[in-house]
């Protein structure tokens, strides 16, 4: 790689993108673990355990706007670069 192509630094949406993956296997293992009793006949676990699954979709929104902002941002860099 060329000195020009490669970058040491985070982009735009890069942090946002991580923290969106690890807010959505938070929620992917919640999830998990509160469908379990389902399969094994125990009690079901308080509302609490389920409001916890929900960042599984949160981290997905996250995520997403973490591409849509280095999405933006690579865009406004290339309308820089050609002008």
């Amino acid at each position: 790689m060329t000195s020009e192509t490669r970058t040491d630094k985070a982009g735009a949406g890069d942090r946002l993108v991580q923290v969106g993956v690890i807010v959505f296997f938070i929620g992917a293992v919640a999830t998990l673990v509160t469908v379990a009793p389902l399969f094994l006949g125990t009690d079901p676990f308080p509302t609490v355990a389920y409001l916890v699954c929900m960042l599984m979709g949160v981290g997905f929104l996250i995520a997403g706007a973490g591409v849509l902002r280095s999405i933006a941002a690579q865009r406004r860099q290339a309308r820089d670069a050609a002008a």
